[in-house]
């Protein structure tokens, strides 16, 4: 199912082409767009639409503050072809590609929705399902950077994804992985059951529980090295909610991560939590309303937990 074809695929022929239109076809529910390609086949409930590609550039950004920069973190130092899982807006993928001239970058998502209008000459941009089995060469690229899928692979797909990448990776190859737990948390345990955020993070989890992991951020390290993968190195960073931190560093993170996460509390959870949970419209919103004001409470001190891993192929 591919629909931008990279060098080393050729061109779609009339069934991929009809497939397409199928991938291309959006709705709109409450003023947001959703592909219903994804809605349909339940690959992904998260809006395709140009507030969301705002929101994940914003995010991106953030990243970068915490990353302090760094688009690949294991020892990766020229870099020929690498693999961006699950694209997105794109963001990542066109950077990696400005910062690496020589490189070829190919990044695949299910949704063509929100892809940037200008590319470098050395992206390649191609939609699929990641829930399938690759069908990239083996031992074809030096780096898979993965970020953020816990909303898109199915709970059963991660231990099959994993030795696909291993696959896929040139021997010394690197995988990275960056996926958050969308648990709230907070630095000075502070936040209870009856709070918004927690809430929030309750009914998010358990309205996706039937299709998704949305805790595999802890089980990275596992399922690296179920999949054979050495020199595996696994960290959990806090994110900060807001600028409540006394970290000068960790303060300017959590004031630029505050605009993303107002937006992402929606943006993540309307679906599930009002068409697959039937929450009733008033109720979403005075949760998200909710959720917000404490995420912006500094004694509050809300995060999420970012679990960063990376593994080598032998």
């Amino acid at each position: 199912m591919t629909y931008q074809a990279s060098p080393q695929h050729s061109s779609p022929d009339s069934q991929t082409e009809s497939l397409d239109q199928q991938l291309l076809e959006t709705i709109t529910v409450q003023d947001r767009q959703y592909q219903k390609y994804s809605i349909d086949h339940r690959i992904s409930f998260v809006p395709v639409d140009e507030e969301e590609a705002e929101r994940l550039e914003i995010q991106h950004r953030v990243f970068q503050r915490v990353f302090d920069d760094r688009l690949i973190f294991p020892p990766v130092s020229r870099p020929r072809r690498v693999l961006d899982c699950g694209y997105g807006a794109g963001s990542w993928a066109v950077e990696a590609a400005e910062r690496y001239p020589y490189c070829e970058v190919t990044g695949v998502d299910i949704s063509p929705h929100m892809n940037p209008d200008d590319m470098p000459d050395n992206l390649w941009l191609q939609v699929d399902d990641l829930n399938r089995s690759f069908t990239f060469d083996s031992n074809w690229f030096d780096l898979v950077h993965s970020r953020l899928l816990a909303t898109g692979l199915n709970r059963s797909r991660w231990q099959s994804y994993f030795q696909d990448i291993r696959r896929v990776l040139k021997p010394g190859g690197w995988v990275q992985v960056v996926e958050i737990y969308f648990n709230v948390q907070s630095d000075n345990g502070s936040i209870t059951e009856e709070h918004g955020l927690r809430q929030w993070s309750a009914r998010f989890m358990r309205s996706l529980e039937d299709t998704k992991d949305l805790r595999v951020g802890t089980r990275l390290k596992a399922l690296m090295m179920g999949a054979g993968l050495v020199d595996v190195d696994a960290r959990m960073i806090p994110l900060p909610l807001s600028a409540w931190s006394g970290d000068p560093r960790m303060r300017e993170i959590g004031m630029a991560n505050r605009e993303n996460v107002k937006r992402l509390f929606s943006a993540l959870a309307y679906y599930p939590l009002t068409q697959r949970q039937r929450m009733p419209q008033e109720e979403f919103q005075a949760l998200v309303t909710e959720a917000a004001h404490e995420a912006d409470n500094p004694r509050i001190k809300a995060y999420f937990p970012v679990y960063v891993c990376i593994g080598r192929k032998p």
